[in-house]
């Protein structure tokens, strides 16, 4: 066994804490693994219909894009044809006020993979063909209900709750209460409960 002592002990200290000071700076410098956070979000009545939507944000891990952005899916025209059969639809990008006057219910957190997975189903609703929006087989709680699936919720589509944003979205909330995250924030906080 080598016995270290006096000014051979003290570089050997001074190395050590050199090492661990760069292990430590290299830790503390990387990088935060990328997430994608998917919040799901109601608006009941006011200046509009009742409303279901989802919003995204985060940064994607493969190529660093910062997602921010949110998606509902509704009738081109609100009028009575509505009630009569489909008309035609469209999926619409949530402005940032209409995103901050909602009701936000949970959050899940998604990777690169899970990201493409809802995008796909984004581009299935935004293409899907004319007349697609229908209020009791393709509505905006059905959109959102795609994509809780999509993020990898037990969903039920309860057909007493496909006209009812904020309950449907309580009910997926109650099936999947171990998998959701406290809603977030537009600012990345813990929103308010509803």
């Amino acid at each position: 066994m080598v016995r270290i002592t006096g000014r051979r002990w003290m570089i050997v200290t001074r190395i050590l804490k050199h090492c661990l000071f760069v292990v430590a700076a290299i830790i503390v410098a990387a990088p935060a693994a990328a997430e994608v956070k998917i919040t799901f979000h109601s608006r009941e009545f006011g200046a509009t219909f009742p409303h279901a939507f989802v919003s995204l944000k985060g940064r994607l891990d493969a190529t660093g894009e910062v997602i921010d952005t949110g998606y509902g899916f509704t009738a081109k025209t609100i009028s009575p044809a509505i009630l009569m059969g489909s008309v035609g639809g469209q999926l619409q990008v949530e402005t940032r006020s209409y995103i901050e006057n909602s009701q936000r219910h949970f959050t899940i957190t998604v990777d690169d993979e899970g990201y493409r997975t809802l995008m796909a189903v984004v581009d299935k609703w935004r293409n899907a063909k004319q007349p697609s929006y229908n209020l009791n087989r393709a509505n905006c709680v059905h959109f959102v209900g795609e994509m809780a699936q999509a993020a990898g919720l037990n969903v039920t589509f309860d057909p007493k709750l496909m006209k009812k944003p904020r309950s449907f979205l309580v009910s997926v909330k109650a099936a999947n209460e171990a998998r959701v995250e406290p809603a977030l924030g537009l600012d990345g906080t813990q929103a308010a409960a509803p």
